[in-house]
């Protein structure tokens, strides 16, 4: 009898499949070094970590996931910057403290999110814009438009769960700035609406309920999160409008940019020209010919 084939899922022989290999190395090394992080911290008895690591190493099979599920086709190269990405957020900045280490290592992840959501939010309007079901027809100014829009949407949610977990887990997300220049109407003396300007702070003390007082001892006034909020939501506009001004002249040119074509996710289902087209047709340009049952 001859050999049973296995029947692929539905969708699976529409999509384009790629040399995952650099993909496969770096989830492989990732991975493997995700494991041997949760090990070490569980006989430290750090287990908010060891969560930490549960949660990176879910966080790794999101792509992969989406791609099946979805049907898409994410490029490699977005891909091995989605998994550094969580890496360095998850693991290098929470467990290793890269994020109170290197003041710029937040700035940077946030950047790269903006750049990335513009993306993905580009990719889904690519996407609708070409699905013949779908009456959507932005032009490329208005794609930009809609992936920035998305980008900063997403930054915006973000910002509002570090908010949330700040005050009600008290978790430090929204990481404070030490000033020495402070501006409030707090201080006018008539209670009105000047600002009273106070400068040279260096140092902050303390009063607490039971009289204590407890010198901070930072060289300044400590803010509260506000200034890293405006800077993160600042270089996520800027990541967004970096990828939007480049997803712009992609579809300007249609597909003729090589970097671009880097970061956007393709959808990699049959078009219905195809589905509608007879058996026995000559398959189309890179379309490969359907195996007999």
């Amino acid at each position: 009898m001859p050999k049973r084939e296995k029947k692929q899922p539905k969708g699976h022989e529409w999509r384009h499949i790629e040399n995952k290999k650099l993909v496969y190395t770096v989830y492989f090394v990732l991975r493997l070094s995700v494991v041997l992080m949760l090990v070490a911290q569980f006989f430290n008895g750090n287990f908010e970590n060891v969560l930490l690591c549960v949660l990176t190493l879910v966080l790794f099979m999101l792509p992969s996931m989406f791609e099946r599920r979805l049907h898409i086709d994410l490029p490699d190269t977005l891909e091995v910057i989605i998994l550094l990405f969580i890496y360095a957020a998850e693991i290098l900045g929470e467990i290793q403290s890269y994020y109170t280490q290197f003041h710029y290592w937040d700035t940077m992840l946030h950047t790269m999110n903006g750049f990335l959501c513009a993306a993905i939010g580009f990719a889904l309007v690519d996407i609708l814009n070409r699905e013949e079901k779908v009456s959507l027809h932005l032009s490329p100014f208005f794609m930009a438009v809609t992936a920035f829009c998305f980008s900063m949407t997403i930054g915006v949610l973000w910002e509002f769960f570090e908010f949330s977990m700040d005050q009600f887990l008290l978790f430090d997300m929204q990481k404070d700035t030490v000033i020495n220049t402070i501006s409030t109407v707090n201080l006018d003396p008539n209670h009105g609406t000047a600002a009273v300007i106070v400068k040279g702070i260096q140092d902050v003390i303390l009063v607490l309920e039971d009289g204590t007082q407890m010198p901070l001892g930072l060289g300044g006034y400590l803010d509260v999160g506000i200034i890293d909020t405006m800077k993160d939501l600042f270089v996520n506009f800027i990541g967004a409008v970096v990828f939007s001004t480049i997803g712009y002249f992609y579809v300007k040119g249609r597909g003729k940019g090589g970097f671009a074509r880097r970061f956007i996710p393709r959808f990699q289902r049959k078009p219905a020209a195809q589905a509608a087209q007879p058996k026995d047709a000559p398959p189309q340009d890179g379309q490969a010919p359907e195996k007999p049952e």
